[in-house]
């Protein structure tokens, strides 16, 4: 991973939860898993040690993941920013489409908190994109593989 990337805190503060919980609960848990298969004799036909060393690779590759992405994150704190109204990385906005009259709200976050369904959509995307650096009370044309759609900025917040 080269150069820094940007994450909201709450992000940051998942992944460390994260970090934890793989180094103080499931690598003890599978150390003890090749303990109890080991225990069972023959390795070479050991599908229980087969298996737990499988986890083993996998939860220590986690761990070196996460830990590299903490290691080059550029933690951005949303209610320390002062964008005076501005889009920003990690601002959440009000969004109404101009053709539906729907109203949505998202946050602008980095691409490992990106989620739909929780309204956190990733700065790389072609909506966010096209609203970082606009003021609430803007018109935002954003090209969709649907096609162009427009959206007004109705608020923009720093949470």
């Amino acid at each position: 991973m080269s150069g820094k990337f940007p994450i909201t805190l709450r992000g940051a503060e998942l992944l460390r939860a994260e970090l934890h919980r793989l180094k103080t609960v499931e690598r003890p848990k599978v150390i003890a898993a090749i303990a109890e298969a080991r225990s069972h004799g023959d390795l070479s036909e050991n599908a229980e040690y087969d298996a737990a060393k499988e986890r083993q690779g996998f939860l220590e590759g986690r761990i070196s993941e996460v830990e590299g992405k903490l290691g080059n994150a550029q933690i951005i704190d949303p209610a320390a920013l002062d964008a005076d109204g501005r889009v920003v990385f990690g601002a959440t906005l009000e969004l109404e489409d101009m053709d539906s009259g729907q109203k949505v709200c998202y946050q602008i976050v980095g691409d490992d908190e990106a989620d739909i369904k929780a309204g956190k959509i990733s700065f790389n995307s072609p909506v966010a994109r096209a609203l970082i650096g606009k003021f609430a009370g803007d018109v935002v044309e954003v090209k969709t593989p649907g096609g162009a759609r427009e959206y007004e900025i109705l608020d923009v917040k720093y949470l």
